[in-house]
């Protein structure tokens, strides 16, 4: 599947922060015909990252999560950047949890090169892409593969989880609330990654900007349970404040500005 469109993007953000867009707006607002519009919103709802209405389109809901192709295109710059912090938290001869996610999934394969690693995962994904790294022991945990990501969810999931305690856990959320709850929309998934926050010695939360203007129905934990946040973009006021309340050490993708590329 090809890469979003910039102007497709965009339209994405503005249904997200408006709620809806319709087309003879967006076809002024771009300075493109009604057509080219349509064009990109069908696009857009072909990856489900918005509903089609009669005249535009819908920003989903927040009690269904996108499909895993449209989480994928999203914000792909800003979760390799994001994984590339987060990878290099982590050192060699080491164990960790990855859990469920596309910014995880980035994490996984920024980890290729490393040595001596014992990855315990519920994603088979992340199974796949560390599956031929010559230095890494992949663990997959068993379950009931959930078909829309490849997820591994359910009470046999947990159990394997809280078999083990590894020096570092990597996890996603679909939404962080103003007040620092990490949220997700499947229960199953939640208690798979509760069991992980309880199971790792430093807690590694790897989330974009975009969760803070998602909402989800079910409760992972708090940004106080978390070790350390790697995000794209300054946070807010009031979640810095949480954060340090909680002595969360927060590392952003601005680091990345001065290295070589």
């Amino acid at each position: 599947m090809r890469p979003l469109h910039p102007r497709q993007s965009d339209i994405f953000e503005i249904a997200k922060r408006e709620g809806r867009v319709d087309v003879d707006s967006l076809a002024f607002q771009f300075q493109v015909t009604p057509q080219t519009i349509r064009k990109d919103l069908n696009d857009l709802c072909e990856i489900k990252a918005l509903n089609r209405i009669h005249g535009g389109a819908v920003y989903p809901s927040s009690t269904t999560n996108f499909a895993y192709r449209s989480r994928r295109e999203l914000a792909v710059d800003a979760k390799s950047k994001i994984a590339s912090v987060a990878a290099a938290l982590i050192p060699d001869n080491s164990s960790l949890f990855l859990n469920i996610g596309t910014t995880v999934e980035s994490v996984a394969i920024q980890l290729r090169n490393h040595r001596g690693l014992v990855a315990v995962t519920n994603n088979l994904n992340v199974a796949y892409i560390l599956s031929d790294a010559a230095e890494i022991e992949v663990v997959v945990a068993g379950g009931t593969v959930r078909k829309s990501d490849r997820a591994i969810v359910g009470a046999a999931t947990v159990d394997l989880i809280r078999q083990f305690k590894v020096d570092f856990a990597i996890i996603g959320a679909s939404s962080i609330d103003e007040d620092g709850c990490l949220l997700d929309f499947d229960y199953q998934e939640v208690r798979v990654a509760r069991a992980i926050l309880e199971q790792a010695r430093k807690k590694i939360l790897v989330a974009d900007a975009m969760k803070f203007e998602r909402r989800a129905p079910v409760q992972i934990g708090h940004l106080s349970d978390i070790d350390i946040f790697v995000t794209d973009a300054p946070l807010n006021e009031k979640i810095q404040k949480i954060c340090k309340a909680a002595d969360v050490e927060v590392k952003t993708t601005d680091q990345l500005k001065d290295k070589p590329s």
